[in-house]
């Protein structure tokens, strides 16, 4: 659940991040497209006044529309009855563009369509230009016009222009995209350290449930030895030294639980493989949880292959997995009925321990061998652990290069088969 709601809210904040950064986007191409609009006005506007400074046109009820085409981003072509002088067209149309802000590089030609051609150009830098003079011929600017002479106003750095006037947005947005990432950054690694810390607690409230009850066992039954009476009671001897035993077994087995899955942060555990006999490792890890079994009265059925199950596995590793499933199966189930399978099926050879406890939903399946992880439903909250078992067992399977499978019902009960390679 935890995990989940972490997942939620960073898909949440990077979703949140994504509308936010799309409709800035958004905005800076509506500021583009205005921009450009209005460095077009401000050309017309500019042509305009050159008109009223020069006599260019024979007709001066003529629409600037008709006087003025604009086929490509870069450039204007501008209608003109007569062609003025260079230096007077010049002078004019810089004084003009710093009129009305156009303040951009221009390379202007004056084309004759008598002659055909290019009569003159000329390069008109902007005030504290930035860039070298055009290289581009105009002669090779791909323009049309009518069969007249016309001006050709080319603006090679138009676009650079454009976005020198949009710092503010571009600088703007881009803190802002900063802004959330960091955002998105920080509300991780927050709710991340929350669901770590959380982990933590619940891992130190189970290592204290876990080590609370053998000790004060232990404490009671030495107590009773250090009576002066018991040396006369052999029969009460004897049982408070097999509760002290047992009981130091199990912290031990839980340390060393501990210790190894500590120690070992790869996949696959370091093992050292030997020929066993699978029926034999089954006994000895029934052994080992007979207190437990005890206790709960258990019925325990074994249904082992008649013959010798030899294996080459770490016998050591693949007892303690055993031993994990059996008390898991002994700790969630009421009244435990446990049934213990060997067998081989190809060239595999499984062991599988089946009981009747709680069940875990489908849901959960999938999660149920991460380190820490411990199923958050139902009754399985009232018993204590440390979540490592399962994810001890995962790691020695898959040392083994075996494989593990589960089927489980919600209050029927779990069967985990473990499958190990037999070459």
């Amino acid at each position: 659940m935890r995990s989940s709601t972490l997942k939620w809210i960073v898909l949440s904040a990077t979703l949140l991040a994504a509308i936010i950064i799309t409709v800035q986007l958004y905005w800076l191409n509506m500021v583009y497209s205005l921009e450009q609009r209005q460095f077009n006005i401000s050309v017309v506007k500019s042509v305009r006044g050159l008109f009223e400074d020069l006599k260019m046109n024979d007709a001066p009820g003529t629409s600037l529309q008709e006087l003025i085409k604009n086929p490509g981003n870069n450039y204007f072509l501008v209608k003109a009855d007569t062609i003025p002088q260079k230096d007077s067209l010049s002078f004019y149309l810089q004084q003009e563009f710093a009129l009305f802000g156009v303040l951009t590089d221009c390379k202007l030609g004056a084309y004759s369509n008598t002659e055909k051609k290019f009569v003159y150009e000329e390069f008109l830098p902007s005030p504290a230009s930035r860039y070298a003079a055009s290289k581009i011929a105009l002669k090779d600017m791909p323009v049309t016009a009518d069969r007249s002479d016309y001006i050709l106003l080319y603006f090679p750095h138009r676009h650079e222009y454009i976005l020198e006037q949009m710092d503010f947005w571009i600088v703007s947005s881009a803190i802002l995209f900063i802004a959330l990432i960091g955002l998105a950054i920080s509300l991780f690694y927050f709710y991340r350290q929350k669901f770590l810390a959380e982990i933590q607690k619940d891992f130190v409230n189970n290592f204290t449930h876990e080590f609370k009850t053998p000790l004060a066992v232990m404490k009671i039954a030495s107590g009773v030895l250090a009576q002066d009476n018991i040396l006369h009671q052999p029969d009460r001897l004897e049982r408070y030294v097999t509760i002290i035993k047992n009981q130091t077994e199990h912290l031990q087995n839980q340390v060393e639980r501990l210790l190894k899955a500590a120690s070992s942060e790869s996949k696959n555990l370091p093992i050292k493989k030997e020929h066993i006999d699978a029926n034999q490792l089954i006994e000895q890890a029934l052994s080992k949880v007979q207190p437990l079994i005890e206790e709960k009265r258990a019925k325990i059925e074994l249904k082992m292959e008649d013959s010798r199950g030899e294996l080459h596995a770490d016998k050591a590793h693949l007892e303690l997995a055993v031993v994990n499933l059996l008390e898991n199966a002994l700790k969630y189930s009421a009244e435990p009925r446990i049934v213990v399978e060997t067998g081989s099926a190809e060239d595999e050879f499984f062991i599988s321990v089946k009981d009747n406890g709680v069940g875990i939903e489908k849901k959960y399946l999938k999660s149920i061998f991460k380190k820490f992880y411990r199923v958050p439903t139902g009754d399985i909250h009232n018993v204590k652990g440390f979540g490592l078992g399962l994810n001890f067992v995962k790691r020695i399977i898959d040392a083994h290069n075996g494989k593990i499978r589960v089927n489980s019902l919600p209050g029927i009960g779990t069967e985990f088969r473990l499958f190990i390679p037999l070459n």
